[in-house]
């Protein structure tokens, strides 16, 4: 068995600034990325923020990563990110400010995918064109939703946080007990795994958290209803949904957030024979 791209797209939230997403294929695994928006100014890093600096190290490790298992894969990611940071910070970091990520990616290996994912990133398996869950379940954003609306009094989604927002969220990034793809090899531990039988003619669809909040937070599309509007329209169709209701909130009253519009990437594959 082995992976067929159809489509891949990924938006930027705000054309002004980097797209801190990644998502790529090999022959037999694939995987998407979405490094946690920076909370302060570039710098630890020379000119580039922390999460566009790890969403592409970790894209170019994934990509170099297309035999042996996915545990191991998902180690090596790990390693060279953590190597490569060692490298090329320029001073010791505020806990906040520590690179990281959520990410989900998958394998094939005979009839069988294996999944691997820290964070909110999404996938579905399609076949007959019935979508089901793999990886998270939606409500693991629920958490950061009800942060949001804790805040709201200050003002959601201006491009310059306020204080009080910022401080929050820095405080939530500094977690000990957080799980996600950063700087530490030893969070490789921690990664969730799950397996599921394939066929061929099978197809994935994979998501940043941006993307999937078509169906997750806004509830725009039901899942069920997913497949159908993905053959119609392709990614782009489900895409131009988003960010019309995205535009329709820009105050971020109906759908608590801390951004009007997030980084939004998905890849959308065939198992072929």
């Amino acid at each position: 068995m082995h992976l067929d791209l159809i489509q891949s797209l990924s938006i930027a939230g705000d054309s002004s600034k980097a797209n801190d997403d990644r998502a790529g294929a090999g022959h037999a695994h694939a995987w998407v990325i979405d490094g946690a928006t920076d909370l302060g100014e570039p710098g630890l890093l020379d000119n580039r923020g922390g999460a566009a600096w790890i969403a592409a190290e970790a894209d170019r490790a994934f990509a170099a990563a297309d035999s042996g298992s996915i545990e191991q894969a998902c180690r090596t990611v790990f390693e060279r990110v953590a190597a490569a940071f060692a490298e090329e910070r320029t001073r010791a970091p505020e806990s906040w400010e520590l690179p990281s990520a959520s990410f989900l990616a998958v394998a094939i290996a005979g009839n069988v995918i294996d999944c691997a994912w820290l964070g909110d990133c999404a996938a579905l398996l399609i076949r007959d064109g019935q979508a089901t869950r793999i990886g998270p379940q939606r409500d693991i954003r629920d958490d950061e939703t009800d942060l949001a609306r804790s805040v709201a009094h200050h003002g959601l989604g201006s491009v310059k946080r306020a204080a009080p927002i910022l401080d929050v969220l820095r405080t939530a990034r500094s977690r000990p007990d957080r799980l996600v793809l950063g700087v530490d090899p030893a969070g490789a531990e921690h990664i969730y795994y799950s397996s599921q039988a394939c066929v061929a003619g099978d197809e994935l669809l994979l998501m940043s958290d941006g993307f999937a909040a078509v169906t997750d937070l806004y509830r725009l599309i039901d899942q069920a209803a997913l497949p159908g509007l993905l053959a119609e329209s392709g990614l782009s169709g489900i895409a131009a949904r988003l960010r019309a209701a995205e535009a329709e909130d820009a105050e971020c009253a109906r759908w608590p957030r801390f951004k009007q519009g997030d980084d939004a990437t998905a890849i959308w594959l065939r198992v072929a024979a």
